[in-house]
């Protein structure tokens, strides 16, 4: 079910392109950083969203990457101080 969903949002975004660029025919100037490109207006707005949607992914992952990190480290933080306090306990208790 999950690949059909996936397969079916990705022909619909699929079409949408399509749409956009037909309905935005019109040539546009796009001056990079390293030269400059002519395309239609459809095909720069498409390309615009595909990168911006790609950036915003990047920083998604980056961040769940540094959530996890700290997860760790808070666990290893966790083990010690349980380990710390079974001592402390097994110190303290009297021998019979």
């Amino acid at each position: 079910m999950r690949r059909f969903l996936f397969l079916a949002s990705l022909a619909l975004a699929v079409l949408l392109a399509l749409l956009v660029s037909a309905m935005n025919s019109g040539r546009v100037e796009i001056e990079l950083a390293f030269g400059r490109v002519v395309a239609p207006l459809g095909v720069g707005l498409v390309i615009a969203f595909a990168v911006g949607l790609l950036a915003g992914l990047a920083w998604r992952v980056y961040w769940v990457a540094e959530l996890l990190s700290e997860r760790g480290r808070l666990r290893r933080a966790l083990r010690q101080a349980e380990a710390k306090a079974r001592a402390a306990a097994a110190d303290d208790q009297p021998e019979s």
